[in-house]
């Protein structure tokens, strides 16, 4: 399964968020607002790093795996709501990322290389 067959089978899984309550109808989605919520799962993972926590509903794995997890399962949707070829995004970057001059060592060494 690829990642746009993927994201395909989580955004049915989630459909009940892209419609209204009662009506069953679908409703326009914010996409500000899901960014934003793929960003709170990245910090809750933040925080159960920073504290070392387990997960408060799946209490036998470290919090940090199941916010990652649900950060993932958010992102998915979204690509699987408005339709992205994620698939094929990240082929291009990984691609694109392996001949990056600012990726290199000798690049990350100077002064204003990246250092992380």
């Amino acid at each position: 399964m690829d990642l746009n067959q993927l994201a395909d089978s989580v955004h049915q899984a989630n459909i009940k968020w892209w419609q209204d309550p009662v009506t069953k109808q679908p409703i326009e989605r914010n996409k500000g607002e899901l960014l934003m919520l793929i960003v709170s799962e990245i910090a809750e993972a933040m925080e159960s790093e920073r504290k070392n926590l387990k997960d408060d509903k799946l209490t036998h794995r470290h919090g940090a795996e199941v916010e990652l997890a649900d950060a993932v399962i958010r992102i998915l949707d979204y690509v699987g709501g408005f339709g992205y070829d994620l698939q094929g995004a990240f082929e291009e970057k990984l691609k694109y990322n392996s001949v990056r001059v600012d990726h290199t060592h000798a690049h990350r060494m100077s002064e204003n290389g990246k250092k992380f």
